[in-house]
């Protein structure tokens, strides 16, 4: 009877933390836009490959730096910019890159028109393992259209950037690199993200406040370069490092 009771009693509290979520979502959706280019001669004439979130004064975008290469080094004549959804179509705007972070593969953008809803920073350092997150962003890209997904996870392990290989021949150049530079942690999750992932906010459930941005491609290449498949495992990096690189915008 005792146990029955004290289950009861943890229902309402499950259902809050669940409607907290559902709110939280809502809120962030305008947030959280597309990264492609526009190019008139090749169909579709706007495509996008990863996510970003705006932050600051509305018209600050941020990304993976990844991301913003891919683009400009598969589409010279492309023009840069995001996508915004706008009901069950999306909005193109043009953006110019204000600033790399490439140590932490930090991006940041600059959009014209009318100032978007902007996240706010969250202190990523207060995160402690366990910590019950989520990301929001637009899985696989083009395939999956520009519809916000959502997923839950939490930080299974706070965990430096690199790690050593297991012999000398698995320890490429770029991890080498890697290996030199002062070392900085990132938090490993248990969600699934996927390429198109690259660029999205983690976020409190609770608050909304960004602690970190999801990264696919730029840590898995240092940590797991001895994996030929994939693992499954997501990344993402601490907002502190936004905050503190020429990348964050200001706060």
């Amino acid at each position: 009877m005792k146990l029955l009771l004290c289950l009861l009693l943890l229902l309402p509290a499950a259902r809050t933390g669940a409607e907290e979520l559902v709110q939280t979502i809502d809120e962030i959706k305008p947030s959280v836009v597309g990264i492609g280019s526009l190019q008139q001669t090749r169909g579709p004439a706007i495509g996008f490959v990863g996510t970003g979130f705006v932050i600051g004064d509305g018209l600050t975008v941020v990304t993976a730096a990844h991301v913003v290469n891919d683009l400009i080094n598969n589409g010279q004549s492309a023009t840069l910019g995001v996508l915004i959804r706008n009901g069950e179509g999306a909005q193109f705007r043009s953006a110019t890159v204000v600033a790399l972070d490439k140590e932490h593969d930090l991006a940041r953008l600059r959009i014209k028109g009318a100032a978007l809803p902007a996240l706010k920073l969250g202190d990523s350092g207060k995160v402690r393992e366990g910590k019950a997150l989520a990301f929001m962003g637009f899985p696989l890209g083009m395939v999956l259209g520009l519809h916000h997904v959502t997923h839950r996870c939490i930080v299974s392990a706070i965990t430096p950037l690199a790690t050593p290989a297991i012999t000398a021949h698995q320890l490429d150049g770029k991890t080498a690199r890697q290996l030199q530079q002062p070392g900085y942690s990132v938090f490993q999750l248990d969600g699934t993200a996927y390429p198109g992932s690259s660029g999205s906010p983690l976020f409190d459930p609770a608050t909304g406040e960004v602690v970190g941005v999801v990264n696919m491609v730029f840590v898995k290449g240092v940590k797991e370069s001895a994996i030929t498949a994939p693992s499954g495992i997501t990344y993402a990096i601490p907002a502190n490092y936004l905050k503190a690189s020429p990348a964050s915008g200001g706060p």
